[in-house]
This record gives structure tokens, C-alpha cells and sequence, in this order.
């Protein structure tokens, strides 16, 4: 029987020479422009380089710097060399995919719970009153659609990450005014117990009442 062209086809591509798959890997890493292991890289390029042999071209193409790897967890993934403008963009691209999963996260959560609640719905309402379920779904619902939004307007590229110089300085703020709050609060403790020393006992509660003092 003469071979179909699907398994000449299939022929072709199992014939890769090292050289072409190492390009393959290459050229597929420049153009998803972020990290991969070298297993993701076998699966994307549906197994036309095996794993094996990726995790040996790979490392053979770090060793030679035109790739670039580091450590992620147990295994090793690898990305193309990019330049300072790249790193900045790849930067701000991994905090967008964490602030996407957080997003995505939160939505399945609002989900299981709107689920829970028109199950509750469903067994009865003694526990809840039907016009306060409709508001709490509806609550929910709104939620879900504001969360969705934002993923979709963080999914367009128009959100511009929040620096680590801005995290670290807002976060320098809130410890320095919550260490000055901590010693006033401190302080008008101390001074409220030297005034006691100084009250009447009917007096004590009317003082503090008067003072707009709560502890």
C-alpha cells in the first residue's frame, strides 16, 4: 500500500535534526515571549521535539546564552533573552497574570456561593426569607459583574501595574503612622489612669463619657 500524505507528513516531522529543533524551540519562545519548561515546550509543539530531547537542546542553547533559564520550583524553565524594555514588560506581564488569577479566583468563589445560596433556595426558607435570598443573589450578581469587568479591562493591557518603588513606599507609610498611632493610643491610656487616681467613682464614667474616650 503507498503511503497516504498524512504519513508522509508524519514522516517529515518526525525527522527533525537537532539543529531544526533547537530553531523550532527557539523561535517558539521568542514569539510566546514568556518562560516554559521544557515539557510545556514538547506538549506545545504537540511532540514534534520529545521531552528529552528539549530538555537537552534547551539546556544546551542556555549553556551557549541564547536562552535564558532559572529555577522555577523543581524544574527548570526558559525564556528568549529579551532586552532592559523586555524585562520591564515581562515584569509587568507576571503581575497582570497574578492580578487575572486573583480576579478569576474570586469570581469562582462568588459563583460556588450564588450555588449555595439557590441551593438554600431550592431545600426551603426557613433559614432566610425569600425577599432577603433575591436581594443577597442580586448583591452577587453585581459583584460578579464588576469582577468581570475588571478582568476584562486588566485582560485589554490599559492597566498600568503598580510598581515595587510604590508598594514598598506605601507600605513605609502605613508602618510609620500606625507606630505613631500605637503610642498615642498609648499615651492616652497612661494619662486616663493618672486622672482616675483623681476622679470620684461616680464621677469616673461621666469624665470619660464627656471626653469622647473609648478604649
Amino acid at each position: 500500500m503507498a503511503p497516504t500524505k498524512k504519513d508522509a507528513k508524519e514522516e517529515k516531522e518526525a525527522k527533525l535534526t537537532p539543529q531544526q529543533s533547537a530553531d523550532l524551540m527557539l523561535d517558539y519562545l521568542r514569539k510566546q515571549n514568556r518562560p516554559y519548561s521544557a515539557t510545556d515546550i514538547s506538549t506545545n509543539l504537540k511532540n514534534r521535539v520529545t521531552k528529552a530531547a528539549a530538555a537537552k537542546l534547551l539546556k544546551d542553547l542556555h549553556e551557549r546564552k541564547e536562552i535564558e533559564g532559572r529555577a522555577a520550583g523543581k524544574q527548570l524553565v526558559y525564556h528568549s533573552i529579551q532586552d532592559e524594555a523586555d524585562e520591564a514588560s515581562l515584569e509587568a506581564l507576571q503581575e497582570m497574570e497574578a492580578e487575572t488569577t486573583r480576579l478569576r479566583e474570586a469570581t469562582t468563589t462568588l459563583k460556588a456561593e450564588e450555588k449555595e445560596l439557590r441551593q438554600a433556595l431550592r431545600e426551603g426558607t426557613s433559614q432566610m426569607p425569600i425577599p432577603e435570598l433575591r436581594a443577597a443573589v442580586a448583591v452577587l450578581q453585581q459583584e460578579k459583574l464588576e469582577v468581570t469587568a475588571r478582568l476584562t479591562k486588566l485582560k485589554s493591557g490599559s492597566i498600568k501595574p503598580v510598581s515595587l518603588e510604590e508598594r514598598e513606599k506605601t507600605n513605609g507609610d502605613h508602618r510609620k503612622w500606625a507606630k505613631k498611632a500605637a503610642a498615642r493610643k498609648k499615651i492616652r491610656r497612661e494619662l486616663w489612669a493618672e486622672m482616675q487616681g483623681h476622679l470620684e467613682k461616680d464621677q469616673i464614667e461621666e469624665t470619660k463619657e464627656s471626653m469622647g474616650l473609648e478604649f
